[in-house]
């Protein structure tokens, strides 16, 4: 019998492969959904039976494993870039022509649609998925593998060569969009509105959202599909000299390519590419809000290089948004972490670039009186970077006598507390607002402030609403108990929203991230408290000239004026809120909780540099960190660096002091031997901070 089962089991196995190869990479499905459905319950059944025999790549995988305390971080071995836009053809022009002048002769170029998806890296190693990692800030990811294994169109184990027999690298990092069809997008807003549910905004939010779910199961019944445009680190297998021959191995490995893109010999052919193609992307199952052009030939790539953020082989040609016109309704003003008055638009709704859009933001009251938006007006709507509603204007053709105008509010709609202006935008002054606070909770708890993971912002609204979280300090004394007794919403395996509890092993998480929370110091602190006019950079000039938070309350705005990044306005207003004492309060009830309020880059400054007797060879030196680093995760190795003193920057210059090179460095190193600066490796790095520390 499990002979028979062993067999009947890698039969399925393949055969579901293969079909999910034949839809999502062919075009060409071999068998009705609902066979596919059948065949798949057939092989769960068996592998149920027989669980040895079960294979961590099979098809049943896909339906999503048990949720998941948080999301690690990954280093990606080599950096996802942003790409350089453009909306003009004029200017698409001249990027075609630098890079012929730079080559010295015309070059094959490839245009292809630019999926409004999430980027992604998919890691194969010996043709298994090891991970998937999102893009995040292009040096280091999010790992979300298990939610991306929910994902049909994304091949678990490769195929071995079906039409033209590339061999299979040992390592092949393909880099891609995740995106979520049309029609599912629309599916899904149709059963929200049938639960009396909030409607997704729009598609490519919707993928971020599902991507980010901490239940891989919400994954796996949102249809969402993948495409495949660009390569990462690849090991072995065959010699591949071009990005077109690179789609056709993509193909041949059963990973999706867009099968839309055009290999052309000229610019000229690229502008008719990217001029018929505007004509028919409306009428795609999917979000397009342009095409991506580059050079063809990976040689000439390397050649043309990069600049400090994008490649020069590259660009994306954005077509002009769309626009609608629909009528406005009200203008509500939602309060911020800072206490900015932000004007949102209801309207009746409109489809705007495949999506339904009631909400737009008005930026603030002296765009609204510039544009003469009022309530009742037919407006023109748009998305800004086809993601963000906007409004543009009125239709001022179409005003009929019944518009009125829109008044701002003269007190806080959250606490009662009178409004300021400062310039064009409107605050609530009162730090204890509500709605502030409520903001500003989930801003301190974020990835790039105290990084609490597992407190997403459904879980804060929770707590603040059964008054378990009702101060900052509060994050640092959850109670299990009663946060395990909360409950989240998500989605099973029949596609369903059920209410689940949050339970104690998420708690345990969370409580735990809290704990090593606890010492990230008072640079950290300061930027996370959502203090306005007090951003990161200023709190770590803070922190380099004050040991603790005791000797920063006590700073008169003269001593913090003339500071770096710190000048009178700013500096009266923090001195103005650091004497608050809800303010202070706040900082008190901190350290009863154990929380760090001493300055771990206090010294640190460019004032105490440079003597012979200064054991610290990183304060005061602009340090760029380039390529691969194998033993430092890079926000770590920065956040390190900077409370020695360090300032990190981006892009080489004469005012570089240092750049630290990892392997596969490439323009910056370049150009730092260019203007002979001096270049560090790991080893060298290692020496450094260590001779540092025990300084």
């Amino acid at each position: 019998m499990e002979k028979m089962a062993e067999s009947k089991i890698a039969h399925l196995c393949d055969l579901l492969d293969r079909a999910n190869i034949a839809y999502y990479v062919d075009a060409e499905p071999l068998m009705a959904d609902s066979e596919y459905d059948r065949l798949l319950r057939e092989l769960a059944v068996l592998e149920e039976k027989f669980p040895a025999l079960a294979d961590p790549a099979s098809p049943t995988q896909r339906v999503g494993g048990k949720p998941i305390a948080g999301f690690k971080q990954i280093t990606h071995s080599r950096p996802m870039q942003s790409i350089d836009n453009t909306y003009e053809i004029e200017t698409f022009r001249d990027w075609a022509a630098r890079c012929e002048k730079t080559l010295g002769h015309p070059c094959d170029l490839v245009a292809d649609p630019k999926i409004d998806g999430v980027a992604v890296s998919l890691r194969y190693v010996h043709g298994a998925l090891e991970f998937a990692v999102t893009r995040g800030d292009g040096a280091v990811g999010d790992d979300v593998t298990e939610n991306v294994r929910a994902i049909r169109a994304v091949p678990l184990r490769l195929s071995l060569g079906r039409k033209h027999s590339f061999a299979i690298p040992d390592v092949l990092e393909v880099r891609g969009e995740i995106y979520m069809p049309n029609a599912e997008f629309d599916r899904i807003n149709i059963e929200r509105a049938e639960r009396s549910e909030p409607l997704l905004a729009n598609a490519r939010n919707a993928t971020a959202g599902t991507l980010k779910s901490l239940d891989p199961a919400v994954a796996a019944s949102r249809r969402l599909a993948f495409i495949a445009h660009g390569r990462g680190e690849i090991v072995g297998g065959p010699h591949i000299e071009s990005h077109w021959d690179f789609l056709a191995a993509l193909r041949d490995w059963g990973i999706p390519v867009n099968t839309l893109a055009v290999k052309c010999k000229t610019a000229d052919e690229a502008i008719v590419a990217i001029e018929s193609f505007a004509q028919q992307r409306g009428g795609l199952p999917f979000g397009v809000d342009g095409m991506v052009v580059r050079v063809n030939n990976f040689a000439e790539q390397e050649l043309l290089g990069v600049t400090g953020k994008s490649p020069r082989w590259i660009t994306a040609f954005k077509y002009p948004a769309q626009r609608e016109v629909t009528t406005l309704v009200r203008v509500e003003w939602q309060v911020g972490k800072g206490g900015t008055l932000t004007p949102r638009a209801t309207m009746e709704p409109v489809v705007v670039s495949g999506s339904t859009v009631r909400h737009a933001t008005l930026h603030n009251i002296e765009e609204i009186r510039r544009k003469d938006i009022r309530i009742g007006d037919r407006v023109q709507v748009e998305k800004a970077g086809e993601v963000i509603p906007q409004v543009i204007g009125p239709v001022l053709s179409a005003r009929v006598g019944t518009e009125r105008s829109i008044e701002p509010p003269t007190e806080c709609p959250s606490c009662g507390e009178p409004i300021i202006q400062e310039g064009p935008k409107l605050f609530c002054a009162n730090p204890n607002c509500p709605a502030q606070f409520r903001e500003r909770l989930k801003w301190f708890v974020g990835r790039d402030q105290m990084a609490i993971d597992g407190l997403g912002e459904r879980l804060i609204d929770q707590l603040v609403d059964a008054k378990i979280v009702t101060q900052f300090a509060d994050l640092f004394r959850l109670p299990r108990e009663a946060m395990a007794k909360l409950e989240s919403e998500s989605v099973n395996k029949s596609g369903k929203v059920v209410q689940r509890r949050v339970g104690e092993k998420t708690v345990d998480a969370i409580i735990a991230s809290a704990n090593e929370a606890r010492g990230r110091g008072l640079a950290r602190v300061l930027a996370s408290l959502g203090i306005r006019h007090l951003g990161t950079s200023a709190s770590k000039t803070l922190a380099r000239k004050y040991p603790n938070v005791d000797a920063l309350m006590a700073a008169t705005s003269q001593d913090l004026e003339g500071l770096e990044d710190i000048g009178q306005i700013t500096a009266t207003a923090l001195a103005h809120d650091f004497a608050d004492p809800a303010v202070k309060e706040t900082f008190r009830q901190l350290a009863e909780c154990g929380v760090v309020l001493d300055s771990k880059e206090f010294g640190h400054d460019a004032a105490t540099a440079g003597s012979p007797n200064d054991p610290n060879p990183f304060r005061g030196k602009t340090i760029v960190l380039t390529g691969t680093l194998a033993t430092f995760d890079r926000r770590v190795l920065t956040e390190l660096l900077e409370q020695r003193g360090a300032k990190i920057s981006g892009s080489v210059s004469a005012k570089t002091h240092i750049v630290i090179a990892g392997a596969e460095a490439g323009s910056k190193l370049a150009r730092a031997q260019e203007l002979g600066v001096e270049v560090w490796d790991e080893n060298r790095l290692r020496a450094e901070l260590d001779s540092s520390t025990h300084s």
